[in-house]
């Protein structure tokens, strides 16, 4: 049987994503013209879904490229959307709106490189923001146990959720792919004896993606 379940949509391609900037929250400007038809194909799909087995209710974080992703999906499958700060995504300091490639160049490679060192000025560190986005995310599972629950996501938000639920020790080296409007769901599982786990039903889905024009390979 299962208990609760959790849908992870990565949010549409954004402006930042297409400029490769690190999209802060001074440097979000929303999602492109793709994005928009990315997270469109996302909530039909779950609409499918929906009208077998309703959702109860969206979160999205605060970055505006969440904010219209989840929007998106709460209008098509006509269920609440929560804005909640617990699903923003990683803090970059000085590193905001700059681009990708000369920070990684100057912290020698990404946030995932040195996951104790912060890869700017005041920006989080790796281990760091784990921690605490894996406290929120528990949080949000407790408050919202026995429903079906969407989440308008930052790509590290599903790392978050892989590391939390797959019990995968902070600091670990390996890494989870997560492309824009993807789709990745878990199911907390509760059996006749009694006993649950939680179950990883899939990961990185992006069947309902496959009449659109493909992002070009960074």
């Amino acid at each position: 049987m299962i208990t609760t379940e959790l849908v992870f949509v990565r949010h549409g391609q954004a402006q930042c994503n297409a400029d490769g900037l690190v999209g802060g929250p001074r440097t979000c400007t929303g999602l492109t013209n793709l994005g928009y038809a990315q997270a469109e194909q996302a909530a039909r799909r779950l609409a499918t879904e929906h009208l077998k087995k309703p959702f109860d209710v969206i979160y999205t974080g605060p970055r505006i490229r969440l904010v219209q992703t989840g929007e998106i999906i709460a209008q098509t499958l006509q269920i609440p959307v929560h804005h909640d700060d617990r699903l923003d995504g990683p803090v970059h300091g000085d590193a905001d709106g700059q681009p990708w490639e000369a920070v990684k160049t100057v912290a020698d490679g990404g946030p995932h490189a040195h996951p104790d060192t912060p890869w700017a000025n005041g920006s989080d560190t790796w281990n760091g923001f784990l921690e605490r986005a894996s406290r929120n995310l528990s949080q949000l599972i407790e408050e919202n146990h026995g429903k079906r629950v969407v989440f308008a996501a930052h790509g590290e938000t599903v790392i978050t959720a892989h590391t939390l639920l797959l019990g995968i020790p902070i600091g670990s080296p390996s890494g989870f792919t997560h492309n824009h409007a993807s789709i990745t769901r878990w199911q907390h599982h509760r059996n006749r004896l009694g006993q649950t786990r939680w179950m990883l039903d899939r990961h990185n889905d992006t069947e309902h993606l496959s009449l659109l024009t493909p992002e070009p390979t960074p």
